[in-house]
């Protein structure tokens, strides 16, 4: 053996390494490749990768037509995957992955027709994370978000604590919880994508609510456009329509006691007539008010440090939200009732 073939020898004895203790190397560099979670990405065989059931994002999602995987196929055609997917070992069929994120890229290496690609391996994944990765990246529609609120809810979690878990607020979460059971009307026009705004929605709701009729012929007129503003134009026209149904049953309430009194008058104007001068015209002294009543309640509350009153003729779009009017701009908005505090009650 030549001196130049035995340095790497005396280099490991001189390190105070055996090489006799690593065993056999040649068995080591014929032994298969096989993936590992810590070793970087990876080149994973295609056919051993199932889609994950319960990913967030449906068919329906836009970036998944057709058109979508055919655009991002023909990139990795040209270019291939740049950025790895994230798998985990699926626990039901062992030596198979399920994809944690990157079903886009899959299904685009598909339409290219290849027969791996990179990926990482990582355990530790679960159904929010893909949610949240989602969100953020805003690749979710409403509906695939109310469809995982549904699920975490029957799992028994609290709408609070699903909103921390995806890193959002607490009226987020119940605003996409009504999108779970829409009245008919609304259910067909957000199915259908007419409305896509979970807000309008909402407020579709709260209006269906009191005036169910009404909402429905308005959204069976197909040229109707569905927008905030024709929306605000439809709450103010039923809310004045409420407060004038109301103040006529306060006259007919009004004139029906106005004319028992009439009535009560006349039967004792008879009895003074019999029963002697000025009888009937006595009057009952009006009832005392009471000093503790207050005619008009306005609860006022404070939020974000700023003076406000409850909306007390609005209905909220869930339990544990409320409408407030800010004292200073006149600004309404729907809040949760956790992030409200009392202040004091005025009469109006």
């Amino acid at each position: 053996m030549s001196k130049a073939a035995q340095k790497p020898v005396d280099g490991a004895k001189a390190s105070g390494m055996d090489l006799g203790s690593i065993g056999d190397l040649s068995a080591l560099l014929a032994a298969p490749d096989a993936p590992a979670a810590n070793a970087g990405p990876l080149i994973l065989d295609m056919s051993l990768i199932d889609e994950d059931p319960n990913q967030p994002r449906k068919d329906e999602n836009p970036g998944f037509s057709p058109e979508s995987i055919a655009e991002i196929g023909a990139t990795i055609k040209a270019r291939g995957v740049k950025t790895p997917i994230s798998v985990r070992e699926n626990p039901d069929a062992p030596g198979r992955y399920l994809i944690n994120h990157g079903a886009r890229r899959f299904r685009g290496s598909k339409w290219a027709a290849k027969t791996t690609i990179p990926g990482f391996i990582d355990n530790d994944y679960n159904e929010a994370d893909q949610v949240i990765e989602n969100l953020q990246r805003n690749d979710l529609t409403a509906r695939e978000i109310a469809d995982f609120v549904g699920r975490e809810l029957a799992k028994g979690k609290k709408k609070g604590d699903i909103a921390k878990e995806i890193g959002k607020s607490a009226s987020f979460v119940s605003q996409h919880v009504t999108l779970l059971d829409l009245p008919d009307p609304i259910a067909e026009a957000f199915n259908s994508g007419r409305v896509k705004d979970v807000t309008l929605i909402n407020e579709l709701v709260t209006a269906h609510k009191s005036a169910p009729e009404e909402v429905t012929e308005w959204l069976e007129d197909d040229t109707q456009e569905v927008t905030r503003g024709s929306v605000k134009l439809l709450r103010e026209f039923l809310e004045d329509k409420s407060q004038q149904g109301q103040q006529e049953t306060l006259a007919e309430q009004a004139l029906r006691e106005a004319r028992e009194r009439a009535g009560g008058d006349q039967d004792t104007d008879g009895e003074g007539e019999e029963g002697g001068e000025g009888a009937g015209n006595q009057r009952k002294d009006p009832p005392e008010t009471d000093p503790t009543k207050l005619k008009k309640a306005i609860v006022q509350v404070e939020h974000n440090g700023r003076l406000a009153r409850l909306m007390m003729s609005k209905r909220p779009s869930a339990s544990g939200s409320a409408w407030l009017k800010y004292e200073d701009d006149g600004e309404e908005f729907e809040t949760v009732l956790i992030d409200v505090q009392l202040v004091q009650l005025l009469e109006g």
